[in-house]
């Protein structure tokens, strides 16, 4: 995978994926803040979907979708993989980075059966590191809200070497997916960066949790 999947994304002002309309079709606005310092969030997927979805588990080996975000900031497998399994009723994302700082609400239809959400980001530059909200319960009344505070997660998938030649984005530059590369083999919290690279621990390091989502019934 190549270091420009996640730009491309970046193109997009909205990904919308819904299903057919049901008549309990509601609107969650979902908004995340990149609370680190140094760094920036790839373009942020939200999913809508039926309870007792997970897009990774604790102490597991990641997912290939779920390595491709984690990676490269791709979450094209992923949102086709929930729409085509029928779990999700939508999936929207803001289109663009996150910087540090900055926050970015995503509009997403739900419905009845539909009032999990889960929210991922890459974070750049990292190897393997990523957000997450995994498949919670969203509010069911209108103008209510839920907020979530995410640690960064390590997906387990790449050695953590902090070379510049193995991350994405601008800073960096570098190659995104890597599938036969190895890793610590199951997602974990991450450890930060600690400057064995190319990456200044002062500049790129971050303490959890590293952001902060607010999920609000619209409709």
């Amino acid at each position: 995978m190549k270091r420009t999947i996640y730009s491309l994304l970046a193109g997009m002002t909205l990904l919308s994926l819904g299903t057919m309309v049901q008549a309990d079709e509601g609107m969650y606005a979902v908004t995340v803040t990149n609370l680190t310092r140094g760094e920036t969030f790839t373009p942020i997927m939200v999913a809508t979907h039926k309870k007792g979805t997970h897009v990774f588990n604790l102490g597991q080996p990641a997912s290939p979708e779920l390595a491709a975000i984690a990676e490269g900031g791709d979450f094209g497998p992923l949102s086709t993989q929930l729409l085509d399994s029928g779990v999700a009723y939508d999936v929207a994302s803001n289109g663009g980075l996150l910087a540090p700082g900055a926050s970015t609400t995503i509009m997403v239809k739900t419905a009845d059966d539909f009032r999990h959400v889960t929210v991922t980001s890459m974070l750049i530059p990292t190897n393997d590191a990523f957000i997450a909200v995994n498949g919670i319960k969203g509010p069911k009344k209108k103008k209510h809200s839920r907020v979530v505070m995410s640690p960064t997660y390590d997906a387990g998938s790449e050695p953590n070497d902090e070379l510049c030649a193995n991350m994405p984005g601008p800073v960096c530059g570098g190659e995104g997916g890597s599938p036969n590369a190895g890793g610590e083999g199951y997602v974990h919290i991450h450890a930060g960066i600690h400057g064995i690279g190319d990456l200044s621990s002062a500049d790129f390091d971050w303490r959890n949790p590293s952001a902060r989502i607010v999920i609000k019934r619209m409709k």
